[in-house]
């Protein structure tokens, strides 16, 4: 059962959530959280690290929705001098900052297509490198995703890998919204 301060409430349908995130919080596997805006998906997402055996080590959150398409893989992986435009200097990635930690990926369904590929190809060997660089990097990174997005439908449309979708949703944690709890609004006011 997880125990978490910052997760407030009763509710049967929360209580479910809290279950799951506690029984994946002992394990490495990818988490993808699903709800809609304002449900705490990242609030889940630092649960999950915080009670993990990775809760001394860093836990970095990224806006994939707030990432510039052209600069999304730079800002990952990071890149070496001269790798494009404008990179005057080597850059460490968030996936090399978060190595040995956690590496939550909010709003995974903006991640863009070209992205998406690179992000497949560091899940399923747990290594990479930088833009611009031929050394590959190893890791240790917990992946947790979220998206308030369809996915599923995303995948039909071509707009989202199906097989990143299955890498990343091998523990999915659905967040009720706060209508289909009432029981809990008086706690959190």
């Amino acid at each position: 059962k997880l125990d978490s301060p910052i997760l407030v409430g009763r509710s049967r349908s929360l209580g479910r959530v809290l279950d799951l995130v506690g029984r994946a919080a002992g394990t490495d596997l990818s988490v993808i959280v699903l709800g809609e805006t304002g449900t705490g998906k990242e609030l889940i997402a630092r649960a999950i690290h915080e009670q993990s055996d990775r809760a001394d080590r860093p836990f970095l959150a990224v806006n994939c929705g707030a990432l510039r398409p052209e600069l999304a893989a730079s800002q990952l992986f990071g890149h070496r001098r001269g790798a494009f435009t404008g990179a005057d200097r080597e850059r460490r990635g968030r996936f090399e900052l978060a190595d040995g930690g956690t590496l939550f990926l909010d709003e995974i369904g903006d991640l863009p297509k070209s992205t998406q590929v690179k992000l497949l190809r560091v899940l399923q060997e747990q290594a990479f490198e930088r833009l611009g660089g031929s050394r590959t990097i190893k890791l240790d990174v917990r992946m947790i995703a979220a998206t308030n997005r369809d996915l599923p439908a995303m995948i039909r449309s071509g707009e989202f890998r199906e097989d990143l979708f299955y890498r990343l949703n091998v523990v999915c944690v659905e967040l009720p919204p706060l209508r289909e709890r009432r029981e809990d609004i008086p706690l959190l006011v």
